[in-house]
């Protein structure tokens, strides 16, 4: 199984980026490209800019990594309650060219974040708004008080990573 994964931030040490990679490693016998978005980095869309720019390269590299994966597994970054703009720039030129960005690729969508919610502000956006773009989110995962239950690469805290554990696993039996 390919997969595709990566944190929907920009950031250098991006929480999201390590939660995503070490979610996707969980599943057994599978191919894992992680991405960083700071490879993608487009200029700030605009209808002006398309006009000018057409659809840069970088923005049709990201749909091709999506359509030749079997799964997705995203990790989003909470900006003020909402998607970072790195993470909505990348997805804003990609919808231009294909609206149906996710391309019904099976997905593990997540947020991770150092506050007790763990990203529920931006999950629940992402779950509402990720089907007008063709998600097909087999299940959500909420990671909170990062710095506390992420150490060494790993969820710490018994009770998450289990959790996590569980979805893999119940991904993966739907996809085998």
């Amino acid at each position: 199984m390919k997969i595709i994964a990566f944190g929907g931030s920009n950031s250098s040490t991006s929480i999201n980026k390590k939660l995503a990679t070490y979610a996707a490693k969980q599943f057994k016998d599978s191919e894992v490209e992680v991405l960083d978005l700071n490879d993608l980095e487009l200029p700030l869309f605009s209808v002006d800019r398309e006009k000018v720019l057409g659809h840069p390269k970088l923005a049709h590299d990201f749909l091709n990594k999506i359509a030749g994966a079997d799964l997705l597994v995203i990790s989003l970054a909470e900006n003020n309650g909402n998607y970072s703009v790195a993470f909505k720039n990348c997805m804003d030129w990609a919808s231009r060219i294909n609206p149906k960005v996710f391309q019904k690729k099976p997905m593990l969508l997540m947020a991770a974040s150092t506050g007790a919610r763990g990203g529920a502000s931006v999950l629940e956006i992402a779950v509402k708004n990720f089907e007008r773009f063709d998600a097909n989110i087999k299940a959500t995962f909420s990671l909170p008080s990062f710095n506390d239950n992420f150490k060494d690469d790993k969820i710490v805290n018994e009770e998450l990573n289990n959790k996590l554990l569980q979805l893999v696993k119940e991904i993966q039996n739907e996809h085998v």
